[in-house]
């Protein structure tokens, strides 16, 4: 009768080697998708409330650019901060999931400007 061969050690060599790639390169990945997020969000803002496109509209401005096809869009409402804000406030959350999210909100005589932390 013949051995069969065992599957689990080379699966499981993969699977480790795998996860050591995702430790490995989590900071670079991180790091770029920090980058992706802030210009996304910065470039929606613009689009949609300086020119005001629908955020729809706003996604086509970068969708082919190389490593934005991750990054999702959000409108954000005005803050509640008092009466006669009007436009001040408003805002477009970008995120890539798990990895990073950015905020940029449009400041009167400024335009969009990112939101720290």
């Amino acid at each position: 009768m013949k051995r069969r061969f065992d599957w689990r050690l080379p699966v499981l060599a993969v699977v480790a080697i795998i996860l050591l790639a995702c430790v490995w390169n989590w900071s670079a990945w991180r790091d770029r998708a920090w980058i992706a997020a802030g210009f996304g969000a910065r470039i929606a803002c613009s689009c949609r409330h300086v020119e005001g496109r629908p955020i729809e509209s706003c996604r086509t401005d970068f969708a082919r650019l190389t490593g934005m096809g991750l990054v999702h869009l959000s409108d954000t409402p005005a803050d509640s901060d008092g009466p006669g804000r009007g436009a001040a406030g408003r805002g477009v959350d970008a995120s890539v999931p798990v990895l990073a999210h950015r905020t940029a909100r449009l400041v009167p005589g400024f335009g969009c400007v990112m939101q720290d932390r």
